[in-house]
């Protein structure tokens, strides 16, 4: 348990870090394209031109990642103090501050979020805009003028460290078993920390003084995923091989190596794939003298040749390894699939790489298996979740008031992944669930939704049934019968159970809190909190729309002891997997009880002028009476 505590801090870091480096790579391109271009061994030599070479990789990168780390902490203010820090470390240094940048930008933005959060409710009206600014620039000047004195000093020294190694290493041909290191990292999605914190920084250096540097090979060489994805190609099963050759193209042309992740979860000692073809390509590089002349961002064969130095030898080399690599990667890869058992769910591998990740993979849909054509006579529409409780219910209740406005005599109803029924004709669930509910009714036309309460898919599927439509008037009646049935849930929205202006550090204390107001309000037994974290470690219980509505997996359905709510108003934000919710709907159903409070919670987030209400609200009855006044 321990052990897996740390790799999911490992993880959560690793994309923490990626986070801050993924919306800056237009950035790290255009500097790679001017330095190819313009520096004395480049495609171009222009001296004028290349002056711009310098002041981008020691001020432009790192400010950006500054600002991108603070913004992630704290929002705007958090970015304008995370950058107003990283200037500390840039102008205390001689090297490239990236891996500075990434230490200061978030610990401006963490600074100044806990000054905000101390000084809430206390400034005197008309006197916010100069406190805010002030605050920003004091604790920014003074973060900047620590950063200068303390930690770029400490990050030079590191980084020189990591020199004096590399060059211990090159000079005893031992460069090749950083590839142990790198190759599982990406795994980690600790890539871009690695690449991006600590080898641009050396290679920039090592491109000033020898026009080249080799380092800028080992992360990015595309060569070792290729491999794996060829060796899927030939000796792959089901719909790992029939993905795996559009797989390759992404990998190799689009440069984005995520996409090989879920293929090596599926059978996790094709990382000795991995390794050994980076090890192989990395000593030809060192063979052959090969290097880049800029960072080659996303890792794509066409990054590489473009940041290839102008000479025929660079060439050879550079693509000399990347080739040695795939080939490599792909004797071994074929030999691994070949004499071992191999799963064929790559849809299950694609999600725990999103777990892995902590949020939504850009790349996840490439393994989605293909639908057809919204079936004919469409009777009934089934939306389903883990447990069947929360998300489901409140999307199958917006989508039931689209349907009854359209005239339209169709049975939305929700339900656990595990029992949705066998004749259900379209299913509806969160994207990272789709496999789990094709796999239960492969028949059913699916349909995948990252936002319960505003999906356009509902509109767009309305549309489509509008078209064809023939339910049954047996069916509709018993379902309008289920409807009308359900018990009174007056009491279940309490004012004892809505906490305003609430802030959390983390969306597992947000729902530990949930989940302890239940437990008080004797709703569920203790172990049904865990449940709830488990359940949103599962899937994230997001809604869409600010809102998030925690609750327990299927199995913690037996420790629910009656139906119960608590709606937590967090107005500053707190994160759920990168999406800031601001609206917390704990819930525990029993019986179903709870359907009906939860259709109205549904149809009220629906709309953003009703989130801002309750964000705003100044008491818990008038938080109240906007939900029961829909």
């Amino acid at each position: 348990m321990a052990q897996s505590n740390i790799k999911v801090a490992v993880q959560k870091f690793g994309n923490f870090l990626s986070s801050m480096v993924m919306p800056n790579i237009g950035a790290f391109i255009a500097w790679g394209l001017i330095t190819a271009l313009f520096i004395p061994t480049g495609f171009f030599p222009n001296e004028s031109l290349a002056k711009l070479v310098d002041p981008m990789v020691k001020y432009l990168l790192p400010l950006l990642i500054g600002y991108t780390g603070g913004k992630l902490v704290h929002d705007q203010r958090g970015g304008v103090v995370g950058a107003i820090a990283t200037m500390g470390v840039i102008v205390g240094s001689d090297i490239p501050m990236f891996l500075g940048a990434m230490i200061m930008g978030p610990l401006g933005g963490y600074i100044i979020k806990k000054f905000d959060q101390f000084i809430e409710g206390k400034v005197k009206t008309g006197f916010e805009m100069l406190i805010n600014n002030f605050s920003a620039g004091i604790l920014g000047g003074i973060l900047a003028i620590l950063a200068f004195l303390g930690v770029s000093p400490a990050v030079d020294g590191f980084t020189g460290a990591l020199v004096v190694g590399v060059d211990w290493m090159v000079a005893h041909g031992l460069l090749p078993l950083t590839s142990i290191l790198i190759e599982p990292a990406k795994i980690l999605f600790l890539n871009n920390a690695i690449n991006h914190g600590i080898l641009s920084p050396i290679g920039a250096e090592q491109i000033r003084t020898n026009g080249q540097s080799i380092l800028l090979l080992l992360e990015t060489n595309p060569g070792p995923g290729l491999g794996i994805l060829l060796a899927y190609c030939f000796f792959g099963k089901g719909t790992a091989k029939q993905s795996a050759p559009g797989a390759a193209i992404i990998h190799f042309i689009g440069g984005i190596h995520e996409i090989y992740f879920p293929y090596v979860l599926m059978r996790p000692l094709l990382i000795i794939a991995a390794i050994l073809g980076g090890m192989s390509g990395v000593f030809t590089f060192v063979l052959l003298g090969g290097g880049l002349q800029a960072v080659a961002s996303p890792g794509s064969i066409l990054a590489i040749l473009a940041a290839t130095p102008g000479n025929a030898g660079s060439y050879v080399a550079n693509i000399s390894g990347v080739l040695v690599a795939a080939v490599v990667s792909f004797i071994v890869g074929s030999l691994i699939l070949k004499t071992g058992k191999q799963s064929e769910d790559l849809d299950e591998a694609a999600r725990k790489m999103q777990e892995m990740k902590g949020k939504k993979s850009s790349v996840a849909g490439s393994f989605t298996k293909q639908q057809g054509e919204v079936p004919a006579s469409v009777q009934k529409i089934v939306f389903a979740c883990d447990a069947g409780m929360g998300s489901s219910a409140m999307g199958a209740s917006l989508l039931r008031k689209k349907v009854k406005q359209a005239d339209l005599n169709i049975s939305v109803t929700n339900t656990a992944i595990s029992n949705i029924p066998s004749d259900a004709q379209i299913v509806i669930t969160q994207e990272e669930l789709t496999p789990r509910a094709q796999n239960k009714v492969p028949d059913a036309y699916h349909i995948s939704v990252d936002n319960f309460l505003s999906s356009p898919e509902y509109d767009k599927l309305i549309d489509q049934l509008k078209n064809d439509h023939t339910t049954s008037k047996a069916e509709e009646e018993k379902r309008v019968s289920a409807e009308n049935n359900t018990d009174s849930n007056d009491g279940l929205l309490k004012e004892e159970n809505v906490f305003l202006n609430q802030h959390f550090s983390s969306k597992e204390e947000a729902i530990r809190f949930a989940g302890s107001v239940l437990v008080k309000g004797g709703y569920v037994e203790e172990n049904y909190v865990e449940a709830m974290i488990d359940r949103d470690n599962m899937t994230s219980t997001y809604m869409g729309n600010d809102v998030a509505i925690p609750h327990g997996t299927e199995e913690a359905k037996k420790n629910v002891l009656r139906s119960g709510f608590t709606v937590i108003q967090v107005p500053e934000g707190v994160d759920f997997d990168g999406e800031k919710v601001r609206l917390i709907f704990g819930i525990a159903g029993k019986d179903g009880t709870h359907l009906e409070i939860l259709s109205g919670i549904a149809i009220t987030c629906s709309d953003m002028d009703n989130i801002e209400k309750m964000v705003h609200a100044k008491s818990a009855k008038e938080l109240m009476a906007i939900i029961q006044s829909n």
